[in-house]
């Protein structure tokens, strides 16, 4: 959030103004990037096998693994967890445009994950983009690190019936020389948050919820009074809520 770029852009301007010597990498010969790309087909294919022996190979012994939603496993809860799909459910992970960089011992494998997954015949879609960072022991190269993080697309649209686009519009403030206009646009329900900025769609989930249409894909709750008039849009980012006040005689 604003926070953490803020933090991020003064912690890469004080790295700048000391000169801190870099670590060069090369981009790893093609025999070593398909090597680690083979081991990681292997290690996700067994993901839906339950094969415990195929993950207690490939894990280093202190390998950190965080998935999507930030939760973090060591090698022996990892390996413990791993079980057969259950009836009714598959599923399968291809290999997308990997890059690997080399640091000696140490090789970074940045790929897409393209996942394929079938639960009683209803088909869905998930990529990730997933860092891997590999060690060699002994002449073997170990899986040592994985975190991934969803690549954003957009979601099946639903059909909302009975909805009045027109209930929405209006200027909502979350502080001084800060308001959201909510309009309607050829029929589609939008807003803009400032003069001259870009008119940002918003697709309706059920009444009074819509989702954004960008990359974070927040959700847009319309939050109305005991009469039934729209007095609040709360914008739900990454589990928190920013309320915008619905500023009167506007809509």
């Amino acid at each position: 959030m604003i926070m953490r770029t803020h933090w991020l852009v003064s912690a890469l301007a004080c790295l700048t103004a000391l000169q801190v010597p870099t670590l060069d990498a090369a981009e790893a010969p093609t025999v070593l990037r398909d090597q680690l790309v083979a081991i990681t087909q292997a290690w996700v294919d067994a993901i839906p096998l339950g094969k415990q022996d195929v993950w207690q190979r490939t894990l280093a012994d202190d390998a950190v693994l965080i998935d999507e939603f930030g939760r973090i496993q060591h090698k022996k809860d990892a390996v413990a967890s791993l079980q057969p799909f259950p009836a009714g459910f598959s599923g399968s992970i291809e290999l997308r445009d990997p890059h690997v960089q080399q640091y000696g011992d140490t090789a970074l494998l940045r790929v897409e994950e393209y996942e394929r997954e079938s639960i009683f015949n209803q088909k869905f879609v998930v990529r990730y983009q997933s860092l891997l960072t590999f060690i060699r022991q002994a002449g073997t190269w170990k899986l040592a690190g994985y975190a991934d993080v969803t690549i954003p697309t957009p979601p099946p649209k639903l059909t909302v019936g009975g909805l009045a686009l027109d209930d929405y519009t209006g200027s909502y403030r979350y502080g001084p020389d800060r308001a959201w206009s909510v309009s309607v646009k050829d029929g589609v329900l939008g807003y803009v948050t400032k003069a001259g900025r870009p008119f940002n769609r918003i697709e309706p989930i059920a009444r009074d919820v819509f989702m954004g249409t960008d990359d974070e894909r927040n959700l847009l709750i319309f939050r109305r009074d005991a009469a039934g008039h729209v007095t609040e849009l709360v914008e739900r980012r990454k589990f928190n809520d920013l309320h915008l006040a619905r500023e009167t005689g506007t809509g």
